[in-house]
């Protein structure tokens, strides 16, 4: 379905990716994990045109693109078959729970109001948010909020959602619900581009792992292989630091 290879990015002449390859396939859940500041934000980015590339290539759907020299068509079509889900949920504070979920499906889509909101309904009721769909973002938790956030991202029937560190901004309580719900969608197939501190979530629920540092990614494998056999001594650091590499089959 996807597959990057060789892309790079500077800001202010500092490189944030160098030459960075990674594929996800249909129905792979690949969990991104690395130090802060290792360029896995960006790379999500990048990936979604939120920041431009300054080289490499995307495959997506059969269809090769140069980063760097993509018409604005071509963004405009990608974005239509992704969805992206971020750290601070970037809801609309002034409408409902459902209007946040309906909002791009009528304005970007012109999909009509009534047919939207029966999709906004079913995609808050996937989240466990259906008795909340007249709640302001103010009224819900941070939580809550993620949910809705994602609810809106299932609303445009994406073919691939990435997650920004979708539960960083949450409190340890909040985050098992949050978790619960990517649990759900990745046990229905859906495809998932994650980056994540969430050591459980990398090890329990995605296929494979993408370490990455200073740009560059590390260490690739199987989400088992990763932590039980990591290959490189900066991974095993990695997952020392994090205390990855202790049973986390109770998650």
């Amino acid at each position: 379905m996807l597959e990057v290879r060789s892309i790079q990015k500077s800001f202010g002449g500092t490189p944030v990716l160098r030459d960075v390859s990674l594929t996800v396939a249909k129905g792979d859940v690949v969990a991104i994990v690395g130090p802060s500041g290792s360029g896995k934000t960006t790379l999500l980015r990048c990936l979604n045109f939120l920041e431009t590339a300054d080289g490499g290539e995307m495959t997506f759907d059969g269809e090769t693109f140069r980063f760097g020299h993509v018409a604005k068509r071509d963004i405009a079509r990608i974005r239509r078959k992704t969805a992206f889900v971020f750290q601070s949920y970037n809801l609309f504070r002034n409408k409902t729970a459902l209007q946040n979920v309906t909002e791009g499906l009528i304005v970007a889509r012109k999909v009509p109001r009534a047919r939207a909101e029966e999709t906004g309904m079913r995609m808050l009721e996937k989240v466990g948010m259906a008795d909340r769909r007249d709640a302001y973002p103010s009224q819900l938790s941070g939580g809550q909020q993620q949910r809705v956030a994602i609810a809106r991202a299932l609303a445009t029937d994406p073919e691939i959602i990435y997650f920004d560190e979708p539960t960083s901004a949450l409190d340890p309580e909040l985050t098992g619900e949050v978790l619960a719900v990517m649990r759900q969608l990745a046990d229905e197939g859906m495809t998932m581009l994650v980056v994540t501190h969430e050591m459980s979530f990398a090890r329990n629920v995605s296929n494979r792992v993408v370490f990455m540092e200073n740009g560059v990614v590390v260490e690739a494998a199987p989400a088992r292989e990763f932590f039980d056999h990591p290959r490189e001594a900066r991974t095993r650091a990695f997952l020392r630091t994090f205390g990855a590499r202790a049973d986390m089959g109770a998650d």
